[in-house]
């Protein structure tokens, strides 16, 4: 999964570099998101697969805050960002000749500075209420990485303070990004149905299904580990541990595929780059054997003299 994620990611920002055509909002956004799902596999897995591989089971106190800091602020500024995708949509949707002047790099920029500044404002004092309280049970955290109310869980004193916090910053951030979301895409869904025909219904809404797929598959695993993870007394530790664990693997691993299946325009410039390559291979392939052995030296090959 991790492989996929990191390949997938990289691909998608290799392509959006590459392409002159895709430096639109709706391509620059897909990068953030490709960013930040990058970090936050990284913020987990590394340490996860020592835990299986090397059975590394240890980890420094300042390293468990630190992880824990980058998973819960990437996992903010991700849900920021599928909030900016869905404007996009309904700027594209809705007002499609003003596009190009709501949302103008500048503009992009702006966005995706306030999403940062937010998710790294609103996670900053989970560690430090959490390094304040004194530690005097077991040291063995039930999860594979350093999720917050399972460490803050530890200290033997009451913890109301970062509970109620973590709760109130989770359902704040949950609830005015899927408000955001649901009135974008009832606004979108308004003007796809006032459409004249079919055809034109089925293709403006093709445009935003990649996005409700990473909608759903970030925030359905999401919500589940939340609420399981606070009022699921009864759901057994082995399956709760396997979908916090999902909450931060799946969607950085689905996420490229979505886009790469569901996007007409990258699946064209992935087809392109392997023809052309392929091209490319052919026709060096078929010189002549000097121009081969020159080649294959690393020396340089001259065009036919006059």
């Amino acid at each position: 999964m991790y492989s996929i994620a990191v390949l997938g990611n990289f691909t998608i920002l290799f392509i959006v570099n590459m392409e002159p055509s895709f430096h639109v909002p709706m391509y620059y956004f897909l990068c953030m998101l490709a960013v930040t799902d990058l970090i936050l596999s990284t913020s987990i897995l590394p340490k996860t697969l020592s835990i299986f591989w090397f059975n590394s089971r240890e980890i420094d106190f300042s390293a468990c805050l630190t992880q824990m800091y980058f998973i819960h602020c990437f996992s903010v500024i991700e849900s920021g960002i599928l909030v900016a995708m869905a404007l996009d949509r309904y700027v594209a949707i809705c007002h499609p000749l003003r596009h190009s002047t709501i949302l103008t790099n500048s503009v992009v920029a702006k966005i995706g500075l306030v999403m940062v500044l937010r998710g790294c404002m609103l996670v900053l004092p989970y560690p430090f209420l959490t390094r304040r309280w004194p530690y005097c049970r077991t040291n063995i955290i039930p999860h594979t990485y350093c999720e917050h109310i399972a460490v803050v869980k530890l200290a033997c004193t009451d913890i109301r303070v970062s509970s109620y916090y973590s709760l109130s910053a989770a359902f704040l951030v949950t609830g005015l990004d899927v408000f955001f979301i649901a009135v974008s895409y009832t606004q979108i869904l308004r003007a796809i149905f006032s459409l004249p025909t079919k055809d034109a219904r089925l293709k403006t809404f093709g445009t935003c299904s990649s996005h409700l797929c990473a909608i759903l598959v970030f925030y359905i695993p999401a919500l589940f580990s939340f609420l399981t993870h606070r009022f699921g007394y009864n759901v057994a530790r082995h399956f709760h541990v396997l979908m916090a664990n999902a909450y931060l693997l799946v969607p950085p691993m689905v996420n490229p595929v979505i886009y790469g299946v569901r996007t007409k325009q990258i699946q064209d410039r992935l087809l392109w780059l392997f023809t052309f390559k392929g091209t490319k291979v052919f026709s060096w392939c078929s010189g002549s054997q000097t121009e081969l052995r020159a080649e294959l030296a690393g020396d340089m090959v001259l065009g036919p003299l006059p």
